[in-house]
């Protein structure tokens, strides 16, 4: 188990608690008591993300989230495959049974693996209407491509899809080594499918087996995360999704989470929900002066989570932003960091479902404060440390804070109140925490 570890929050503005009464404790709703979070995510793991963008954000000191097409690695043990009957019999049996409701995530799912150049971009179209809600334009189209297999339209070979292509160049000793510096890994499936558009072998085989070379190369704590290509919010990916993933980009289920995803274009506005996630796609046609205004937006209000999509870098990749795109942008959220938390998307999610799940009870005399923290989630997933407000006395001049064998000493805030303040970071589901003046 991960040591106990208090850690001392500095450059604090701590604000609206001066009716607190000494003892009163809460968790503050983001890490070290920003006013909003920011996580950097990165979709398909080209090269450029780690030969040109991880070395900026390492600079600035940003931890970002890389969601990665294992399939493509060397080292991996899974790569594209079709799970099912023999294409050949697939084929044939087109030529009598026009594709329906039935066969079509079948017939979808043995398209990439055909040995033709040209069906996968049938392939994509197809998934793509299927998560635009027009199933009925997806069949006929699958249909109208076996005709044309069947008529040797198509030329023997392999395609790829571009994203998988680009994705080339990485090894895992590299991710590896990517992942001690702070950044988070995470499944983009293994060969970047529409997964809306799978049956239900095909899709699970995605899903869990992407899952299963980060957990035999990365460890658990990397199984985290997910994200299915293209954004999907299909309801029938979702329900198997979430038994895979505990964290998707997709889609959060949480009653709690306002979610605003890429393709909304509204801005978070106002909400009775504890948490806004603000999610945007940060392209080539993004202004620069719009991509600041979300970062804008997210410090200037205190509940919202803004999460950027970003993918090519340099040329390589899908809307590849420049070294200088990337350079300014990051400079201008460094500039804002005092209000923002930047983190991984995992640690984030991570947070606001501790947080939510988590109970505080706190005993007072007149010598100390002592504080139990706990949530009710699983303790080996979920082992992020929360940041605790807690009212002292006025007279207490510094404040020792113990949790098991780690402790620190802080002056409290006082501000123009009778009361102090003292913020720090505590682990739940571990030792008492005590607070005593010294």
């Amino acid at each position: 188990m991960k040591s106990l570890l208090l850690m001392l929050i500095t450059g604090c503005v701590v604000v609206n608690l001066c009716s607190a009464q000494p003892g009163k404790t809460e968790i503050t709703r983001w890490q070290d008591d920003k006013k909003g979070a920011v996580s950097i995510t990165w979709d398909d793991g080209s090269i450029n993300q780690f030969k040109v963008a991880l070395p900026l954000l390492n600079n600035f000191k940003f931890p970002a989230t890389f969601f990665i097409i294992t399939g493509q690695i060397p080292g991996s043990q899974y790569h594209g495959k079709f799970i099912g009957r023999p294409v050949q019999t697939i084929i044939k049996e087109t030529a009598t049974i026009a594709t329906n409701k039935d066969n079509l995530f079948e017939r979808a799912s043995a398209t990439p693996y055909l040995g033709l150049v040209g069906p996968m971009d049938y392939y994509y179209n197809a998934g793509s209407l299927v998560d635009a809600g027009k199933t009925d334009e997806a069949i006929k189209l699958i249909n109208e491509m076996y005709a044309m297999v069947r008529n040797k339209h198509f030329k023997p070979g392999v395609q790829h899809n571009p994203e998988y292509m680009d994705a080339h160049g990485t090894t895992w000793n590299d991710i590896r080594k990517y992942a001690a510096q702070g950044h988070e890994f995470a499944s983009h499936m293994i060969t970047h499918p529409r997964l809306a558009i799978l049956d239900e072998p095909n899709m699970l085989y995605e899903l869990t087996k992407s899952k299963e070379d980060i957990l035999n190369h990365l460890g658990a704590r990397y199984t985290f995360s997910g994200e299915g290509p293209f954004g999907t919010e299909n309801e029938r990916v979702m329900r198997y999704a979430y038994k895979v993933y505990p964290a998707l980009r997709n889609r959060m289920p949480e009653p709690w989470l306002k979610e605003i995803t890429r393709g909304n274009p509204n801005n978070p506005g106002n909400t009775n929900k504890e948490y806004i996630q603000f999610q945007r796609g940060a392209t080539t046609k993004t202004p620069l002066p719009i991509m600041k205004a979300w970062v804008d937006t997210t410090a200037n209000k205190n509940n919202t989570w803004l999460v950027l999509t970003i993918h090519g870098v340099d040329g390589i990749g899908w809307e590849a932003l420049s070294r200088q795109e990337l350079n300014d942008y990051f400079s201008y959220i460094k500039a804002r960091e005092k209000d923002l938390w930047v983190a991984t998307f995992g640690n984030v999610a991570r947070y606001m479902r501790e947080r939510q799940a988590a109970a505080l009870q706190v005993q007072q005399n007149k010598g100390a404060i002592t504080i139990t923290l706990r949530h009710t989630l699983n303790k080996a997933m979920y082992n992020l440390p929360l940041t605790l407000k807690t009212g002292v006395p006025a007279n207490w001049k510094s404040v020792k804070i113990t949790q098991g064998k780690k402790s620190l000493i802080i002056k409290p805030v006082t501000g123009n109140s009778k009361y102090a303040y003292v913020l720090y970071r505590a682990y739940p589901n571990n030792a008492t925490i005590t607070l005593s003046p010294i």
